[in-house]
């Protein structure tokens, strides 16, 4: 039972945690540890390795309440500078939440993006104006934001670590 809920995918003994988000830099390494790698393969996904990218996930807002699609969720902030990133609006399981949109995510160079540099998505379960991710009124949905070809680094744990998005929610039923 032990080793089942280690590999459900919600347990990680590397993860990293920067406000709402999370991040595991060895999953994609031959450091990964054996519960990581049988999460893959329960899953079937394969991981970034730290040459590629890196992956935040999001399960909680920066409140820690649980991400609720039927919510208005805000992602507001400064991304950290990569090459190219993804946001996308997974459901619970990690499987994309489908709607009549047929918006899955959003890749940095399509974004509207404000003067200062700083990017706001919103995802909920009705259009919007501007940068909107459809949350399909799941009732648990998960942020994934995808850095590929980052500098990021997380060698103190602390002093390296990335400014990341806030994550708020309003308009809950």
């Amino acid at each position: 039972m032990l080793t089942w809920f280690a590999v459900d995918g919600r347990v990680d003994f590397a993860t990293i945690r920067i406000g709402a988000w999370t991040a595991a830099p060895s999953h994609g390494t031959a450091d990964a540890d054996p519960y990581a790698r049988a999460t893959f393969a329960k899953f079937g996904t394969l991981p970034l390795s730290l040459a590629d990218g890196l992956v935040f996930i999001a399960r909680r807002d920066s409140a820690k309440k649980p991400l609720d699609g039927r919510c208005t969720i805000r992602i507001a902030g400064r991304v950290p500078q990569s090459r190219f990133w993804t946001m996308t609006v997974t459901d619970d399981s990690g499987a994309l939440i489908d709607n009549p949109a047929g918006r899955f995510a959003f890749v940095s160079s399509e974004l509207v993006w404000n003067s200062d540099g700083r990017v706001e998505i919103v995802a909920a379960p009705r259009a919007r104006a501007g940068n909107w991710l459809p949350t399909g009124g799941a009732s648990s949905v998960v942020l994934v934001l995808r850095l590929y070809d980052t500098q990021t680094g997380f060698a103190s744990r602390t002093s390296d670590a990335p400014l990341l998005p806030v994550i708020r929610q309003d308009d809950c039923p």
